[in-house]
């Protein structure tokens, strides 16, 4: 996974693979790691309903160039941060459109 990168695949814990439409990356120097942001394709949407956006964390591999690992955040004051980062970044798209 590279930053900037728009889709990403992953496998589920029943091994089927989903393609996802990745929303924002960062990275967060207190933590020491990497974040993306996305949500699955090819679900069924309509324009009433919310998309459900995904977090992990995620580590690169050596070489930088290829796909790394994504992990779960499992720490509650590094959700408060991740969900302030999206939250600012929503409030930032919806200044754009108006």
């Amino acid at each position: 996974m590279e930053h900037g990168q728009e889709t990403m695949t992953i496998v589920d814990e029943n091994g089927n693979e989903h393609v996802c439409e990745v929303i924002l990356t960062f990275e967060s120097k207190d933590y020491g790691k990497s974040y993306v942001l996305y949500h699955v394709l090819g679900k069924e949407e309509d324009d009433t309903e919310e998309i459900e956006i995904h977090a992990s964390a995620f580590i690169p591999n050596e070489d930088g160039e290829e796909d790394g690992e994504l992990m779960p955040i499992e720490d509650d004051e590094e959700w408060a941060m991740v969900e302030e980062t999206l939250n600012t970044f929503l409030g930032e798209e919806e200044e754009e459109e108006d």
